[in-house]
């Protein structure tokens, strides 16, 4: 009985600690982390500019593999679009380092190894040290304007573009 209510309270707690649910619409919540390589990224200095930030569970999966090709290929439209990708999970700088070598990546990993951005973002998956695979563009303002948590690696940077297209309309 005393194990299932420490389980129970801290269950709770955690519950409770994650906060409102963001929805469009919102401002996104500002972070300072370090990306794939070493260097401080700031969420806040992209205001001004469109941010695709899309967030995945493990560097080096098959399906973050997958995602991250899928965003290296249409990179140039979404660039054209005005807008930077961002791609961000739990991973070390190390890590991501390493992944993006590996994939020839043309675009910024960021590295949230203490998990506190996913937890910002809501997209902390329960008791694990890993993201749910979660995608929002954020507005020159640093506002949500889209969230994506039905995502699809292969296609998330085309569902991406195509929304993105529809934004700026």
């Amino acid at each position: 009985m005393k194990y299932f209510l420490i389980f129970f309270f801290s269950l709770t707690f955690s519950i409770i600690s994650l906060g409102q649910e963001l929805k469009a619409g919102d401002p996104a919540p500002l972070f300072v982390v370090k990306d794939h390589e070493g260097k401080i990224f700031d969420l806040n200095s992209r205001k001004g500019k469109w941010t695709i930030l899309y967030f995945f569970p493990k560097a080096g999966t098959p399906g973050c593999t997958q995602q991250a090709l899928a965003f290296k290929e249409d990179i140039g439209t979404i660039q054209d679009m005005g807008a930077q990708v961002f791609g961000i999970s739990t991973d070390t700088v190390e890590d991501q380092a390493k992944f993006y070598k590996e994939l020839h990546l043309n675009f910024t990993l960021l590295a949230d190894s203490n998990s506190q951005v996913t937890k910002l973002y809501g997209s902390k998956m329960p008791f694990l040290n890993y993201s749910k695979r979660w995608s929002y563009i954020i507005d020159p303002e640093l506002n949500l304007r889209y969230i994506e948590k039905d995502v699809e690696a292969k296609e998330d940077a085309k569902r991406l573009l195509t929304k993105l297209k529809e934004l700026k309309k």
